[in-house]
């Protein structure tokens, strides 16, 4: 007679766990998946290697549940499969909890610490928690070898990796490219997304959002009756508007042309933005103003919706360089679509950085819009700003490429400046930012050079703190 299954009295997952384990482990179950295998077309998984300087949480279980499915799946189609698994001993959580124990920075590395020592002590806080990791894979009854694991610091490990791209360089499938990635001006690397979510990695801090007027070259008619034509394009990082090369709308978002005045100057323009949009730029009370009746300094300030668009009507029109500091090339300053556009907030057209922004840098390159980009003295291709977080010095630029691109009279009394304070020593978020000192989107302060009064009162149309 075929043996029947287990019958419960109660539901008690717990304790049905551990009735499984002991049978699994009292009948070697995962060795006899192998054996009984044998000469049977294989299957090998390497897991994806968790690193073991920290504890393992639930979200570790339910990664491997998932990645258990597939071996198992695997091994019930005639499979023999294999279960590698892995240690990852790089990356910057590993290199910053040593520092932390051992109580230097990156610098004291070869000074008041050998290499040597400073590697001994990374391989084992690397390996801190293997046995809770160990613990934790028996009790999930997650199956994978765990008595030969790969380890990325061992030299084999290593090594095939190198062998691997070698492989890859032999064939020219390597190329050199420009990628977004999050960079540590204090550790000196670049950033995982996993280490962009370790603990402490985020703090909240006071931004500055603008509104920018971006000057139409070639307005639809109806955009030329009154004033001068703009788009305005919102931003959360106004310290990126120097590398501006493009303006993103929504295909089927609708926008609206709007006969106004620039708050600021006084002078009559006609604006383009999204229309579920407008109440959050113009005072209501503006729609029923006297447009001939207003003067500079007047709080409600006039406005006439002229026309209507959708997004996909606007691409392809041109606009001037907002800031004429550095030459991208041919094809830059065109507005182009982009599905990530919402009317949420901002003003529905977003400005574009292509090298700053992962997103903006996809919509850019799909439309065959340049990024703006600085070339230094060793002819490497960098962004407007270094890695410490400043405008780069005219100095440790290409000669030829100043003399090419760059607009120097312009750029020169910016140069060097940090973009953000968080990234001066010196200033605190007390101080003055460099938006509202150069940028000045709430008037013109005091410490700003006169010459450029008009020039940044047309750029600015408002902002937002």
């Amino acid at each position: 007679m075929q043996k029947k299954f287990t019958e419960y009295n109660k539901f008690d997952l717990s304790e049905i766990n551990k009735e499984i384990l002991e049978k699994w482990d009292k009948e070697g179950v995962f060795a006899k998946s192998y054996e009984l295998r044998e000469g049977a077309p294989s299957f090998v998984f390497f897991e994806g290697p968790p690193s073991a300087n920290g504890m393992p949480g639930i979200h570790h279980v339910m990664a491997r549940s998932i990645k258990d499915i597939f071996c198992r799946y695997k091994t019930m189609k005639g499979f023999q499969v294999k279960r590698k698994a892995g240690w990852d001993t790089h990356g910057l959580p590993v290199e910053l909890g040593v520092e932390k124990l051992l109580g230097i920075t990156k610098e004291d590395i070869g000074k008041t610490i050998s290499v040597g020592e400073y590697n001994a002590a990374c391989r084992k806080e690397v390996m801190k928690y293997t046995r809770e990791w160990e613990d934790l894979t028996h009790k999930m009854g997650y199956w994978v070898d765990m008595n030969d694991p790969y380890i990325t610091y061992d030299n084999r490990y290593i090594e095939t990796l190198w062998w691997l791209l070698k492989q890859l360089y032999n064939k020219d499938l390597l190329y050199k490219g420009y990628t977004i990635q999050p960079y540590s001006p204090a550790a000196g690397t670049g950033l995982s997304s996993h280490e962009l979510n370790q603990p402490g990695c985020y703090r909240d801090v006071k931004d500055t959002t603008a509104v920018a007027q971006f000057k139409i070259v070639d307005p639809k008619e109806e955009m030329t009756k009154w004033g001068t034509p703009y788009f305005l394009a919102w931003t959360t990082t106004p310290w990126t508007l120097p590398s501006n090369t493009a303006l993103c709308v929504g295909n089927k978002i609708d926008y609206v042309a709007i006969q106004t005045y620039n708050s600021y100057t006084g002078k009559p323009i006609t604006v383009v933005l999204a229309k579920a949009l407008v109440a959050a730029h113009f005072n209501p009370k503006g729609a029923e103003a006297a447009m001939d009746e207003y003067k500079q300094g007047d709080k409600v300030v006039p406005y006439r919706i002229i026309a209507e668009y959708k997004g996909s009507d606007l691409v392809g029109m041109k606009y001037e360089q907002l800031i004429p500091w550095v030459n991208p090339g041919e094809n830059a300053f065109r507005v182009i679509p982009g599905d990530y556009v919402t009317t949420e907030d901002g003003t529905g057209i977003v400005h574009i950085a292509p090298t700053f922004g992962a997103d903006d840098a996809f919509v850019a390159k799909a439309a065959g819009i340049p990024p703006l980009h600085m070339i230094n003295k060793k002819g490497e291709t960098r962004p407007m700003v270094d890695l410490a977080g400043k405008f780069y010095l005219i100095e440790e630029l290409d000669d030829e490429f100043v003399k090419t691109c760059v607009n120097v009279e312009l750029y020169k009394e910016f140069e060097g400046r940090f973009v953000k304070n968080a990234y001066d020593a010196n200033l605190t978020d007390k101080d003055e930012t460099l938006e509202l000192k150069y940028f000045p989107l709430n008037g013109l302060p005091e410490l700003f050079c006169k010459q450029h009064e008009e020039f940044w009162r047309d750029i600015f149309g408002g902002n937002h703190l």
